[in-house]
């Protein structure tokens, strides 16, 4: 059975199939489940463009990634959280810094285990409609490979700026991914005595 950590590569596939905004019938407003099928179609292009020339063309291929994945992600939510209670002491820079950081990390870690995506399949199990002002669900997806089941499950929230649904927060597997980081974050500000710039500087997402 492959290990949680594996399965982690196929994060940015859930996501893209799951996030793409779409116009709905009930006068355009945003669906989180998505227009699957096309956006599925996009990242499929993305790796198959870049695949054959791999690992030469590696940032090419992350930046294509990032471009596709920005509108889709609220990575400055996620990073502030991932903060936990330093992020009122970090100064604006401090946490614009640390904002790119991750979700550099995040699309470098899980676009490495993209390029080599096989013949898993991700499934969205639970498809509903929206009530009238809701503004959070939680999107549930299947990753089904050789017999074996991984259970994802998106924490969206619908943006009062842009009317567009965004990822903030992914549970793979049963593992909390926002808690994962923000406990690494959390522990390493406190052994470094509260030094945000050195927790920053040697931020993995590979850790």
């Amino acid at each position: 059975m492959k290990t949680v950590k594996a399965s982690l590569g196929l994060l940015l596939m859930g996501l893209i199939m799951s996030l793409a905004p779409l116009a709905s019938a009930d006068g355009g407003k945003a669906d989180p489940y998505g227009q699957i099928e096309q956006v599925t179609a996009d990242l499929l292009g993305v790796i198959s463009t870049y695949a054959e020339g791999y690992p030469a063309n590696e940032q090419a291929y992350f930046t294509a990634l990032s471009q596709l994945m920005q509108e889709h992600v609220d990575f400055k939510y996620i990073a502030a959280q991932v903060m936990g209670p330093f992020k009122a002491q970090a100064t604006p820079q401090q946490r614009k810094l640390f904002e790119s950081k991750f979700r550099s990390g995040l699309i470098e870690t899980y676009g490495r285990g993209l390029i080599g995506y096989g013949d898993e399949k991700i499934v969205l199990i639970n498809r509903a409609e929206l009530k009238a002002g809701q503004r959070k669900v939680s999107v549930k997806q299947e990753i089904r490979s050789n017999g074996v089941v991984y259970p994802m499950e998106y924490s969206m929230a619908l943006s009062k700026r842009t009317g567009k649904w965004k990822a903030i927060n992914v549970i793979i597997n049963g593992i909390n991914m926002r808690t994962i980081f923000r406990s690494q974050f959390v522990n390493a500000a406190q052994k470094s005595g509260g030094d945000i710039d050195s927790v920053i500087a040697g931020w993995s997402t590979e850790s």
